[in-house]
């Protein structure tokens, strides 16, 4: 991370230059998931440890440093995914936009998440490489953070989901 996280900023401030921190308070802390453990974009970190009685700040600052940092080395970029579909390498390459965003424009090379049956990923080798996309890299970010989470040794997001496809690798995918 280029710039340092202070006790200071705001939230607002906090996720701009780490977006991580949404996931990493929710997933340490239990802060920020829904309306009793949440905070405002105008609340300093200071003050939304001190609503839930965290005491040692530098500690949520290096949680979410690290999770960003997390983030920052699972994300491939599209044109990276794009030579190794053309060299056609062996990975899953998942969408896991809803089936409506999926009508409105689609990567070809995409397996679309089978909504039906979520947990026959689970069963994938924990060593297969996989990536996976959304709309703008922040849902797929979520769902690789989950797959890193139980086990899975070579997932990655793409950065900017299908709207950096579209703008740096294929412009005929529509942006929505």
């Amino acid at each position: 991370m280029t710039q340092t996280i202070t006790p200071d900023m705001t939230m607002e401030q906090i996720l701009a230059i780490a977006p991580a921190a949404q996931r990493a308070l929710f997933q340490r802390y239990h802060i920020g998931g829904c309306s009793s453990c949440g905070f405002q974009p105008t609340d300093t970190l200071a003050q939304v440890c001190k609503d839930h009685n965290i005491l040692d700040v530098k500690e949520v600052v290096s949680t979410i440093q690290r999770a960003q940092e997390v983030d920052t080395r699972i994300q491939v970029e599209p044109k990276d995914v794009k030579s190794w579909l053309d060299a056609k390498e062996d990975f899953s390459f998942i969408d896991v936009r809803s089936p409506e965003e999926l009508e409105l424009a689609r990567i070809a090379a995409a397996e679309p998440l089978d909504y039906d049956n979520p947990g026959r990923y689970m069963e994938l080798p924990k060593d297969r490489k996989i990536v996976f996309t959304c709309r703008s890299g922040m849902r797929s970010l979520d769902v690789a953070a989950y797959f890193i989470g139980h086990g899975f040794q070579r997932v990655y997001s793409m950065r900017g989901g299908i709207l950096a496809w579209s703008e740096e690798v294929d412009p005929s995918v529509p942006r929505y």
